[in-house]
């Protein structure tokens, strides 16, 4: 399973300080929707250049236009970009063949989709590379909110999934368990007084389980 460093800050400055700390541990470097509405695409293009060996993940949360916003973003280095699982499947569809035109991957997130496992099966039909299980900071917030959801709707898919929603070195081993392709960190590495010793403990607990 590879582990995913989703980034919230509001700069490109901030982004680079907390990628080069997190980057040693991590196999994908996201920036997160604030990041780029705050900082624009050039935020993409600076991650990029400053760590071409990571794959770099643009959540766009697409919601239309798929095929120009993917465009774009692929443009300024993302190798993946998400769509919202909500999108219409022309959407969906528009921003995978701008993935194919570009040999890049589209992912689509499934945030405040009702029966994920459902959407997961059509939009991986649709082209997606793999849906992400996603329960955001409002749903986390909500009564009633249970993380083992996420990972009760990414088995049933039976299509590629990662998981995203407040994972920690308590969770992450059921993340990895459920058979996730990805565990997606934010606040447990970028909120860390030490953003690197966070970033290697995430990556410890997934090694250790790989090997137990």
């Amino acid at each position: 399973m590879q582990l995913q460093f989703a980034m919230d800050t509001l700069t490109t400055e901030d982004a680079l300080d907390l990628a080069g700390k997190a980057a040693p541990y991590v196999d994908v470097i996201e920036l997160g929707t604030p990041l780029i509405k705050s900082a624009g695409l050039s935020a993409i293009t600076a991650i990029k250049q400053a760590h071409a060996d990571k794959t770099v993940f643009a959540d766009l949360k697409t919601m239309d236009a798929g095929e120009l916003e993917a465009g774009i973003a692929f443009d300024a280095g993302a190798d993946l970009v998400t769509v919202l699982g909500v999108a219409g499947d022309s959407t969906i569809a528009g921003a995978v063949k701008a993935a194919e035109a570009h040999g890049k991957g589209v992912v689509v997130d499934l945030i405040g989709v009702e029966d994920k496992a459902a959407r997961a099966k059509e939009v991986v039909a649709l082209g997606a590379t793999f849906v992400e299980m996603h329960a955001g900071l409002d749903e986390q917030a909500e009564e009633g909110f249970t993380f083992e959801t996420l990972l009760h709707d990414g088995e049933a898919s039976g299509v590629p999934f990662s998981v995203a929603g407040g994972i920690t070195t308590d969770t992450i081993g059921a993340v990895q368990a459920s058979g996730a392709r990805i565990a997606v960190a934010g606040s447990a590495i970028y909120s860390a007084d030490d953003v690197a010793a966070a970033a290697k403990a995430l990556r410890d607990a997934i090694t250790e389980q790989s090997a137990a």
